[in-house]
């Protein structure tokens, strides 16, 4: 690819880009969200007609019409959203508009046979006739890597796919890319995480404001190197001071969930958080994060326990109830519980603040203007404009949007599940500085976070939760890697202070 420029609404996504691919090779395609792999990677594939510049496809140059029609020509796409049918068989997801036929009519036997030894080269033996939607998330992507290979591809584009699958299966997975590799097919793999792509590739080629700025061998860039080029400017110093507890110790609690339960998810879930406070909610997958959330919310109803704002006790029965007390939550989810992508930017920005904006019965376009202008422009979201859809922003653009609706209701408590979960370095770092800058000001925040080191650096307290219960409340010192995952696989003395332990005391 040569030369390649194409813009929306006169908003310039790639401007000269060019990328190269060599034959067996796996080449990494990188950059922040909105840098351009994705506009790239849908030139290349016919979802978008370029506005100028030069595609050449296994030696002859090529503009295809749809992503079907390169397919056809040897050209396949895995993307990080499984784009399957999950009412269809797994066997019929893996031939789709492709069946093999006998006399004209399906050859079921024969179709099922071959998904089964595809799915079998993978590693993963299940029932080929069963409906996808039986299946987790994991298999569905494992079917999509399946579809891939049935097609005979000369080049393989795989977006982000590892993001689902566990870390077997991840191995699975660059087993099958290094044979894929050994038989003269390429691979160009977009991912976030710097591990994977030093394990995996051959080259990498960064991409940065729609334009190529680096092309290398990845045994030749260090890792540093490597963020400093995609940033576009020498990596600052991580967010690496601990916040502290002092300043923020004396502060009657905006929140105090005590003794939460419900059904087998929540088994007695007590936390505190102060104005000012950002509080880390840390503990493995199933251990209750995401359910506590929800609950404080009002999305999920309890069995028992008190949530209380202020010092007054709350009964929640919807997220409207919880809006109405100040209360925000950007979900885990921002792509199906978060954002809706039909909508515009303006429209998901000033959703929790209808009520507010209504006079007579309507919405006051001016006053919904004034709202949205200046919270896109205080917290830096990048679109070509308020009305354009918010499905075709980057993901970290996405989730400044669902910052901006909470912030604009003036919350006392804004709750964030996962808010770096699936965007890039850059991204990251701008919404870790944002949080940090809202707690500053006032906010009170209950952060959800996989990632430990995040929990670490941006925690002035941090709760860990073992199978729905509160096991553990570190605080100062106290915050580290080895006390968090020992928490969070071991108990600790919370487990013998009862379920009822009240937040103010603590559980540590």
């Amino acid at each position: 690819m040569r030369g390649i420029n194409k813009s929306f609404l006169g908003v310039p996504a790639l401007r000269d880009a060019h990328f190269e691919v060599a034959r067996g090779e796996v080449h990494a395609l990188i950059g922040q969200n909105g840098a351009g792999k994705s506009t790239m990677i849908k030139v290349l594939t016919g979802v978008y007609t370029r506005d100028s510049g030069r595609i050449e496809f296994d030696g002859r140059e090529v503009t295809f019409s749809s992503p079907h029609a390169a397919q056809l020509a040897g050209l396949s796409t895995i993307y990080q959203e499984v784009n399957l049918v999950p009412f269809r068989s797994i066997a019929e997801n893996v031939f789709l508009n492709r069946e093999p036929k006998r006399f004209g009519i399906i050859d079921w036997r024969r179709m099922n046979r071959e998904a089964a030894a595809i799915l079998h080269r993978l590693d993963l033996d299940v029932d080929v006739t069963r409906p996808l939607y039986d299946y987790a998330i994991a298999t569905q992507q494992m079917t999509a890597l399946a579809r891939a290979l049935s097609t005979e591809a000369k080049l393989v584009i795989m977006d982000e796919p590892t993001s689902a699958l566990a870390e077997q299966e991840v191995q699975t997975l660059f087993r099958v890319i290094h044979q894929l590799k050994s038989e003269g097919i390429s691979v160009v793999f977009v991912s976030h995480r710097l591990d994977e792509l030093y394990a995996v590739c051959d080259r990498v080629t960064v991409m940065r404001d729609g334009r190529t700025v680096a092309e290398r061998s990845m045994s030749q860039i260090s890792r540093y190197e490597l963020v400093s080029t995609m940033l576009g400017r020498e990596l600052a110093e991580q967010l690496s001071h601990r916040r502290g507890e002092d300043a923020v110790a004396d502060r009657p609690p905006v929140l105090e969930a005590v003794d939460l339960h419900r059904g087998r998810a929540l088994d007695g879930v007590s936390l505190s958080i102060r104005p000012g406070e950002i509080v880390g909610l840390a503990g493995l997958l199933g251990s209750g994060r995401s359910e506590t959330a929800r609950a404080i919310f009002g999305a999920d109803p309890l069995d028992s326990g008190t949530v209380a704002v202020d010092g007054t006790p709350l009964n929640l029965k919807s997220p409207r109830d919880a809006v109405e007390h100040k209360i925000g939550l950007a979900p885990e989810d921002r792509k199906t519980e978060g954002i809706i992508p039909q909508l515009s930017v303006r429209e998901n920005v000033t959703l929790a603040l209808l009520p507010q904006l209504r006079r007579r019965g309507i919405v006051d376009r001016k006053r919904q203007a004034e709202v949205v202008d200046r919270f896109i422009k205080a917290i830096g979201v990048k679109c070509s404009s308020p009305d354009q859809p918010i499905r075709e922003l980057s993901g970290g653009n996405q989730q400044k949007v669902l910052l901006a609706r909470w912030l604009c209701t003036n919350p006392k408590l804004l709750i964030v599940d996962e808010p770096t979960r699936g965007i890039d370095v850059g991204a990251k770092r701008d919404i870790q500085v944002l949080v940090r800058q809202l707690a500053d000001e006032g906010l009170a925040v209950l952060l959800i976070s996989s990632e430990l080191e995040e929990v670490i650096a941006d925690s002035n307290r941090v709760v860990t939760l073992r199978d729905g219960r509160s096991v553990a409340e570190l605080t100062g010192d106290q915050i580290t890697e080895d006390a968090l995952m020992q928490a969070m696989a071991e108990g600790s003395a919370a487990d013998d202070a009862g379920a009822g332990t009240s937040p103010a005391e603590g559980t540590t």
